[in-house]
Formats: C-alpha cells, structure tokens, sequence
C-alpha cells in the first residue's frame, strides 16, 4: 500500500508490487556488484547510512533495498523529502518516539531522509537532537527507526563552508555508500532497460519492444547525464510511441547539443555530428571520467588507494584508468 500524505512525505509498508514500487535491479559491473555485497552486510544491523551520488542514480531504490534486507522489513518505510522541509512539521507527521504517527509506526521501521543537505541551520539542531549517539538503546525522546539519508551534494564540502553541521554529518554517517553514475556501470544498462521495457509493457498494456542492436549499441554509447531516470524515461517513451527510432533520433539530438552548445552549426555540420555520434560520446565520456578522478585524487591529496576505495572500484582498476587517461597519479598533472 503507498499513501501520499503531502509533497515531502512518503509511507509504504512493507509489501509492494514489483512495478508499483521502486525496485531493486541487480547489477553486473564491479561497482554495482560491490554495492550490492555491502548492502547485505549492512542491511540486518541498525547503523544509520548516508547515500551519496548524482541525481537519478537510484537512491531511494537502494534505501528500500536496505529496508527489505533488514530485521525491520515488516515495518514502514517512511520517506520524507528535506527540501523546504521544517523539523517542526517533519514531527507533526512522524509524531516521534511514540509509533502513533501519521503514516504509521516509523519507529519500528526505516526513516529515508532525502536530500539531508538541503535542511536549514535550525531543522539540522533539531534532527541532531533526535538522532541516537550509538551508545547502547535510544532514549525515549529519540527517534528509534533506521535513519537512512541521501544527497547529491559533498556534505564535507558543505561543513567546511559552515552550511551542514559537523556533529549531525557524523551521527548520520555510520556507512557511506557511493553510488556510481550510469556512465561508470554501462554494463548494467540491458537488465535496467528489459525491467523498464516489462514495467511500461505491463502498465500500458502494450507489447514489449525488441530493439535492434543498433538501438542498443547507441543506448550503451550514450553518456545519461540524467543516470537512470533517464534510462526509464527513454524506456517508458519507446513503449508509448511504439517507435524506437523516435527516441534514438531524441537522444542523438541532446549528445549533438552538448558538442555545440557554444553556438549554433550549420545543417551540413549537424549532419556530420549526427555520424559521428559515437565518437562524441566515447570523447564526452572520457573527459567526465578524467574530470571525476582527478578532482577525486586532489581531495585525497593524490592518495590513489584511498581515491581507489572512494571511487568504489579496485586499486588494478584505478591504475589501468590512469594509463588510459595519460595520468600517473602520483602528482598533480601539468594544466
């Protein structure tokens, strides 16, 4: 059963359809595959975890996962969307520490934060005050569900520039989970894609699509600066238009866009960036991958173990990333 009390608010309980609910798809690249192990290991325990990554990477399906993993699985789970959100009214509707809330018995279940950056100065106090140390069982007047947040933004970015309370960052962050990008796990696009195709088929009563390995071979080519929402977004299109080549053309035209967006081209030259769209991407690709490991190495001050571990792929695999791209690693490249 989903219940939507407001715009911030969101409260399931247990049970969900598979296509009613975000769902859980399982991955074949390292990352994800890493991910996944860590997601059982931590599941059954009650340590609060900090979801981080890019908009549209699936964290709120990665929070239900743990929820489903846990010993808390037949309790709700309550997702509440901290943007704009006062703590004040995220009480009202939780009703905390009594189970007598709004959209059920949160403190027998997950609370999902989404968006914890995005909490003003005077809701983090708050929350902080609600949040349990991890000494022993919580107080009565503290919140006793599993606290799982989420953001997009770089909350040690954002301490250091005074807008995210250290204490609460550290209550929070029992185990940081990095999502990867859907750029950094194209391995994974066919099993999202079929699910997405099936979910489509089966909601508007449609047959599934059978796209050609052309169509597949420019889905894994392109870049997805929108991750999987936009997977699911191409996906829900293709089975509403019954037109693959429709989307494809879409696609092809917002990678063309990002090569000239500095102005516009003529119709010969769009031509010719429509040929070489794959190229483009491989190139776009490249340069997103090299811009993300360096700025990781810098904020590691160049530790690439360290960058390895953050960057959730293997120390082999992060050398082999820097042959690739030109780079040592050792020390900052010439600019």
């Amino acid at each position: 059963m989903v219940t939507q009390a407001d715009e911030n608010l969101l409260s399931v309980g247990a049970a969900g359809s598979r296509f009613g609910l975000p769902y859980f798809v399982r991955g074949k690249s390292p990352a994800m595959l890493g991910l996944e192990q860590t997601i059982a290991d931590i599941a059954p325990t009650n340590i609060p975890v900090l979801l981080v990554g890019e908009s549209g990477t699936g964290k709120e399906v990665v929070a239900l996962e743990i929820h489903r993993l846990s010993r808390r699985w037949n309790g709700a789970f309550v997702k509440c969307g901290c943007a704009g959100l006062t703590t004040e009214s995220l009480l009202a509707r939780l009703n905390c520490g009594t189970g007598d809330s709004e959209t059920g018995p949160v403190d027998s279940g997950s609370l999902f934060l989404d968006e914890i950056s995005q909490l003003d100065s005077a809701s983090q106090s708050r929350l902080l005050n609600l949040l349990p140390d991890g000494a022993g069982a919580p107080p009565d007047n503290c919140l006793s569900a599993r606290v799982i947040c989420s953001t997009t933004r770089n909350l040690e970015d954002e301490m250091r520039n005074g807008r995210f309370r250290e204490e609460l960052y550290y209550r929070i962050n029992g185990v940081h989970l990095r999502l990867p990008p859907l750029r950094q796990r194209t391995e994974d696009i066919p099993a999202l894609l079929n699910f997405f195709l099936k979910k489509y088929a089966s909601l508007f009563e449609r047959a599934e699509p059978h796209l050609s390995s052309t169509t597949m071979d420019l889905l894994l080519r392109h870049t997805w600066p929108g991750n999987i929402r936009e997977l699911e977004n191409a996906a829900r299109k293709i089975v509403a238009l019954g037109n693959e080549k429709l989307v494809i053309d879409d696609l092809a035209v917002n990678e063309a866009s990002k090569v000239t967006e500095a102005g516009p081209v003529s119709p010969g030259a769009m031509s010719v960036l429509g040929r070489s769209l794959k190229e483009a991407a491989r190139e776009a690709s490249r340069h997103t991958e090299k811009e993300m490991i360096l700025k990781q190495l810098e904020r590691t001050h160049w530790n690439r173990k360290k960058t390895a571990r953050e960057l959730q792929i293997s120390y082999k695999a992060l050398l082999y990333k820097l042959k690739q791209l030109g780079l040592d690693g050792s020390e900052p490249p010439e600019r």
